[in-house]
């Protein structure tokens, strides 16, 4: 289901709680959203929908990937950016690492530890501020 883009910034300032099995209709909710919004939009997160839960949806490309409790235990190579973001206005200056890895749980629950490099660590980064509570 498609749904609506949150902008309350209170709202995203919460953190997110951990996902469980009960939660896979919120990935296929965010899967069915980043589609609609594709043309502006190349990642989010579980509370920009209005659920908070830690889980978040990357576009890789080819295909869109959806991570369960998404936990960053890697970084390396810091290095200055700005980013935009669907549920707020304008752009903001950050700091992101140039590699990462991630364990995350899949959408048949599995656990697994991938590393990413360059423009989807950046993604996979701004959508784990989300989960947090923080807003770029």
């Amino acid at each position: 289901m498609i749904r609506p883009i949150v902008k309350d910034v209170f709202f995203l300032g919460q953190k997110a709680e951990a996902a469980t099995r009960k939660d896979l209709s919120i990935g296929q909710d965010l899967m069915d959203t980043l589609r609609a919004n594709q043309d502006r939009c190349v990642g989010m997160a579980a509370n920009m929908i209005g659920a908070r839960k830690k889980i978040i949806i990357v576009n890789m490309g080819i295909m869109n990937v959806v991570m369960y409790n998404p936990v960053i235990v890697k970084k390396d190579t810091p290095y200055e950016t700005e980013e935009g973001c669907l549920s707020l206005t304008g752009v903001r200056k950050t700091l992101r690492y140039q590699n990462i890895e991630v364990e995350y749980y899949d959408s048949t629950w599995k656990k697994q530890r991938q590393a990413y490099s360059g423009w989807t660590a950046q993604i996979i980064q701004h959508e784990c501020d989300h989960l947090a509570g923080i807003i770029i």
